[in-house]
């Protein structure tokens, strides 16, 4: 799996879709095809899912930037093992533009803060999503110049 969680740094958010067959709120992603290089994979389903290009964080890269081992819910339960990447909304594609999505994949998205993230029960978000959301603000704490 390739997981792609989009910030817009500006208004400091996170993107996340309520996934139709996991009944969860989650980061974008897919499944790596045979063969297929995990970025290539978020560059694809990011066109797929959110109509946009894949722009690699200033932060990250194109490295994953997390990795994670779950146990799905849902039919044809299996375990992921997943790489989660974080893109960059550029300024053509920030929280405000940033609207459409695979409706038969996600019944709809949402744009959250790092700590609106972190108030949300563990029972609708991706089993690791807490983790990755402090991940995520200590490694942008630590890029911060300090006073």
């Amino acid at each position: 799996m390739s997981y792609f969680v989009v910030l817009d740094d500006t208004s400091d958010r996170l993107l996340l879709v309520a996934h139709r067959k996991a009944g969860l709120w989650l980061p974008t992603g897919g499944h790596v095809e045979p063969d297929e290089d995990p970025w290539a994979t978020v560059v694809r389903e990011c066109q797929e899912e959110l109509g946009i290009e894949a722009i690699a964080s200033p932060l990250t890269g194109g490295s994953p930037f997390f990795l994670t081992v779950t146990d799905t819910r849902g039919p044809g339960v299996h375990t992921d093992v997943s790489l989660w990447y974080l893109l960059d909304a550029d300024a053509d594609a920030d929280a405000d533009t940033i609207t459409s999505y695979d409706e038969e994949e996600f019944s709809a998205i949402r744009w959250l803060t790092p700590d609106q993230v972190l108030a949300e029960s563990d029972d609708v978000l991706d089993p690791h999503m807490h983790r990755f959301t402090r991940k995520l603000q200590r490694a942008r704490a630590a890029r911060s110049p300090r006073a």
